[in-house]
C-alpha cells in the first residue's frame, strides 16, 4: 500500500507540474495574440490617418482649384456685363446696336448656364469648401484620435507586468504618438 500512496503522490505532482506548465504557456500564447492584436490595431489606425490625409488632398486641391475656376468665370463674365453697360457716348448708331445685339447674346448665354446650373455662384462653392474642410479635418482629426488611443493601449500593455515579460521577449518597444511634423502630412495651402 505504501508503493501505491508513493506511485499517486508522483501521479499528482506529475499533473500538477503539467497543469501549471500548460497553464503558464496558454497565459504566454493568449499575451501574445493580445499585444499581436494591438499591433494591428496600431497599424490599421496608422492605415486610416493615410487615408484622411489622402482623402483631404485630393478632396481639397480639386475643390479649392474649381471654386477657383468658378470665382474666376464669375469675376470675367460680370467684368463683360459690366463693360457693354458703357457703350460709349460717343458711339454711333450701327455700334450701339451691336452693343444691343451683344447683351441680347450674352444674357441668352447666361440664361442657358443658369437654366442648367441653377446654383451655380461663387458664394456658394465658397460654402461648400468651407463645409468640406471642416468634414475633412474632422475625419483626420478622429483618425488621429484612435491611432493615438491604440498606441496608448499598446504602450500601457507592455510595460504593465507580467505583460511586459511577453513583450520584452518579442523585442517590443514604445510606439510614438502621432504628431504632424511630416510635409506630407501639412494642411493644404488656400490662396485665391
Amino acid at each position: 500500500m505504501n508503493i501505491l500512496e508513493g506511485g499517486n503522490t508522483v501521479l499528482i505532482i506529475v499533473l500538477i507540474v503539467v497543469a501549471l506548465l500548460v497553464i503558464v504557456v496558454g497565459w504566454y500564447i493568449s499575451t501574445s495574440n493580445k499585444l499581436n492584436r494591438y499591433v494591428v490595431k496600431m497599424d490599421e489606425a496608422e492605415s486610416g490617418i493615410d487615408v484622411a490625409l489622402t482623402k483631404r488632398y485630393d478632396l481639397l486641391t480639386k475643390a479649392l482649384a474649381a471654386v477657383k475656376g468658378y470665382a474666376k468665370h464669375e469675376s470675367e463674365t460680370l467684368a463683360k456685363i459690366v463693360e457693354m453697360r458703357n457703350p460709349g457716348k460717343n458711339a454711333s448708331m450701327q455700334e450701339k446696336q451691336e452693343f444691343a445685339n451683344q447683351q441680347s447674346r450674352a444674357l441668352e448665354s447666361l440664361n442657358v448656364v443658369v437654366e442648367q446650373y441653377p446654383t451655380l455662384k461663387a458664394d456658394t462653392q465658397f460654402s461648400a469648401l468651407q463645409a468640406n474642410i471642416a468634414d475633412v479635418e474632422e475625419q483626420l482629426q478622429a483618425a488621429r484620435r484612435l491611432y493615438n488611443s491604440n498606441v496608448s493601449t499598446y504602450n500601457q500593455a507592455i510595460v504593465t507586468f507580467p505583460t511586459s515579460f511577453v513583450a520584452n521577449r518579442k523585442g517590443m518597444s514604445k510606439r510614438a504618438f502621432f504628431e504632424a511634423e511630416a510635409a506630407k502630412r501639412q494642411d493644404v495651402k488656400m490662396e485665391f
